[in-house]
């Protein structure tokens, strides 16, 4: 895996030992930055399933000013800190959480903090997406900024629903067997 472009372009990253981690491609990867290109100059990011983190440091690599990688597994945070160690970042612009997807979205969402202005979610394509979805939907005021968006790697054939509380998709890509889905607050939508 390697940096598609920004201020880490052409460096490589480390990829998880085993198969159970599906890394978003490198085409699938440049598909998605090259669509949040506007958005993401000083953006706050989070990598949600975060594997490698090969999502967040792009989007670091691109301009977003914080990421926040969550991944359940302790290996995956393990390999997603030799990734940024392996480039340099920063500290101050990432923090890598050992957690469940849903737990940290109800810690933040109590919490101030910075909203998100992008929250990428990539969980195993067999896992169920919808406890992390209807969560997010359900307090996306309190997570997301204003024109905040959530996208999600998923299965071509598993095609999520439409709305997700507050939160309504605006736009799928399909690219082979993944698929991105964008989803933002339904206000946004109905100007």
């Amino acid at each position: 895996m390697r940096i598609i472009a920004g201020k880490y372009r052409g460096r490589r990253l480390k990829s998880p030992p085993s198969l159970q981690t599906r890394p978003t491609s490198d085409r699938l990867r440049e598909t998605l930055f090259n669509i949040l290109a506007p958005r993401i100059e000083g953006a706050q990011f989070l990598d949600l399933c975060a594997g490698s983190g090969a999502v967040g440091i792009e989007a670091l690599s691109r301009g977003a000013s914080h990421v926040v990688f969550v991944d359940r597994s302790r290996k995956m945070c393990a390999l997603i800190e030799a990734n940024a160690n392996g480039l340099n970042v920063n500290d101050q612009e990432i923090e890598i959480v050992t957690a469940e997807a849903s737990d940290v979205l109800r810690r933040r969402a109590r919490k101030e903090r910075p909203l998100f202005d992008i929250i990428f979610f990539d969980p195993p394509y067999a896992s169920n997406y919808g406890t992390v979805l209807n969560y997010a939907g359900e307090h996306a005021p309190r997570l997301l900024s204003k024109e905040g968006i959530v996208i999600i790697e998923h299965f071509s054939k598993n095609d999520l629903q439409e709305e997700f509380g507050a939160l309504k998709r605006y736009r799928r890509i399909k690219q082979g067997e993944s698929s991105l889905s964008f989803y933002t607050l339904a206000t946004n939508l109905s100007v």
